[in-house]
């Protein structure tokens, strides 16, 4: 007799939650790099002559590195904390 074997189920990667820790560390990474070229950008914009428009330009630029280096710090706790997301998983003896 030939014995059939059933395919296991199938759930795509951004319902998985391998995929969600994925997915946060790349938003860790665009983090990084957003404030990276924040800060260059501001500096180089406080750099040359500048006006008061400038000057409010640059400021904003670092203010808005600054919570994009928060961002990341904040999704890096998350995910040290608590990485298999949201749901814990509980011992057997817990239920009883």
């Amino acid at each position: 007799m030939l014995t059939v074997k059933l395919k296991p189920k199938h759930r795509p990667f951004c319902f998985s939650v391998k995929g969600h820790v994925k997915m946060l560390r790349l938003d860790i990474i665009n983090s990084v790099v957003t404030a990276v070229f924040m800060i260059v950008i501001s500096v180089l914009a406080l750099i040359p002559e500048t006006t008061t428009y400038t000057v409010l330009g640059g400021a904003f630029g670092l203010v808005a590195s600054v919570f994009c280096i928060a961002d990341g710090a904040l999704i890096y706790r998350k995910l040290l904390f608590n990485p298999s997301g949201p749901y814990q998983k509980s011992a057997v003896h817990d239920k009883l």
